[in-house]
């Protein structure tokens, strides 16, 4: 159904980026390889949304072929005041980076946050304080959203 989608409205695939919740993936794994494979060998990419909550998170980046890890926001919201949840994204941001896998920190809500995700290397920030959620229309007027958010990292 994507591949013909794609096809129909002359759609870039590599402009496409679906996210596959880890809950999802480990309701069942052999599906989820089989959607990975797929929707990658169009040429998208996948993201494995709130990476961490599931007790075999990296057990997912081994056999899933995503682009993207969004950390979730319960590591994100309390980083300028918990060592734990810093030590988390150092460690989750270490791992992707060696499997060349970008980082997406959710729910950034201030600057002192974006100043410690700068520090660990993440390389996307999703949250109100980077930008409230836009209707698709007013977001594909204004240019497009992904040419305007500029990533973290250099």
């Amino acid at each position: 159904m994507i591949e013909r989608e794609l096809e129909r409205n002359s759609v870039d695939p590599g402009k496409l980026i679906f996210e596959v919740t880890e809950t999802a993936a480990i309701a069942n794994m052999p599906e989820a390889t089989e959607f990975a494979r797929g929707v990658t060998d169009l040429g998208c990419s996948l993201a494995l949304d709130d990476f961490g909550t599931g007790f075999g998170s990296f057990y997912y980046l081994k056999h899933l072929p995503v682009s993207y890890v969004k950390l979730d926001g319960e590591f994100i919201q309390n980083l300028p005041r918990s060592e734990v949840d810093e030590h988390m994204v150092k460690a989750i941001v270490g791992v992707s980076q060696a499997l060349e896998i970008k980082t997406v920190a959710e729910s950034v809500a201030d600057a002192e946050t974006i100043g410690l995700l700068q520090k660990h290397r993440v390389d996307y920030a999703q949250g109100y304080f980077v930008g409230k959620p836009t209707p698709l229309s007013i977001a594909l007027a204004d240019g497009g959203w992904l040419s305007s958010a500029p990533p973290l990292t250099a």
